[in-house]
């Protein structure tokens, strides 16, 4: 540990190094946990419509993804998108529509133990009240089975942000790059990543603490 140095680490250097990757990481996990959800919810509702048509094409999609690593989805969006489209989208494009569609198939896993955790009767009552089933869906058993499933979503969004470090495969520039780089101009690669742990570990578990302290909450108000 002696020969460890860390003066180099000033704000000038955390400001031309390693806050722009820091803030693509923030919107990169906040970009695809909102279109996850969104994209995770349809494929739950499609999931549980005891429509095949509807059903088959979800599970298949979920458990597609579910079962390929995230690195390997990574590469073969980069790689093959601009391929189709005929031109590049570049990494941070590519590394926002990979994670999106990635990440909804975890979040359609929780939607759709969300919306079972949600007692049948309540769906009955809106059926005899003259809902129909969209209806019921969106203003008496979605509301319901966010709350139940905050908690899950919040903790998958952690998983999500320490994810995004995985972009690296593909050169974009997140936040564990721009330590990369700042070791690499200083010939100081060891801090570097010691302090890029640390940094991942105090943001990961202050969330993981407010999303514990959240689930109690919820667990008070049942």
């Amino acid at each position: 540990m002696g020969a460890l140095d860390f003066s180099f680490l000033n704000w000038g250097v955390i400001q031309s190094f390693v806050l722009k990757g820091f803030l693509f990481s923030i919107q990169l996990t906040l970009i695809a946990m909102v279109g996850g959800i969104v994209l995770g919810t349809l494929l739950a509702l499609m999931r549980l419509s005891g429509k095949p048509w509807l059903e088959i094409p979800a599970a298949a999609y979920v458990n597609t993804m579910r079962s390929i690593p995230l690195v390997m989805v990574i590469l073969w969006f980069f790689l093959l998108i601009p391929k189709l489209l005929g031109q590049p989208l570049g990494a941070e494009v590519s590394a926002i529509i990979t994670f999106t569609l990635f990440e909804a198939a975890y979040y359609s896993e929780i939607m759709r133990a969300g919306i079972q955790s949600v007692p049948r009767g309540q769906v009955y009552a809106g059926y005899a009240v003259g809902m129909t089933y969209s209806q019921t869906m969106q203003l008496v058993v979605l509301p319901q089975a966010f709350r139940n499933m905050l908690p899950v979503l919040l903790t998958q969004t952690i998983i999500l942000f320490q994810d995004t470090s995985l972009v690296y495969a593909i050169g974009a520039y997140d936040l564990l790059k721009g330590f990369e780089v700042a070791g690499k101009n200083f010939n100081r690669p060891v801090e570097t990543y010691l302090v890029a742990a640390v940094l991942y570990f105090v943001i990961c578990f202050s969330l993981s603490m407010l999303v514990r302290r959240l689930q109690k909450k919820i667990a008070i108000i049942r």
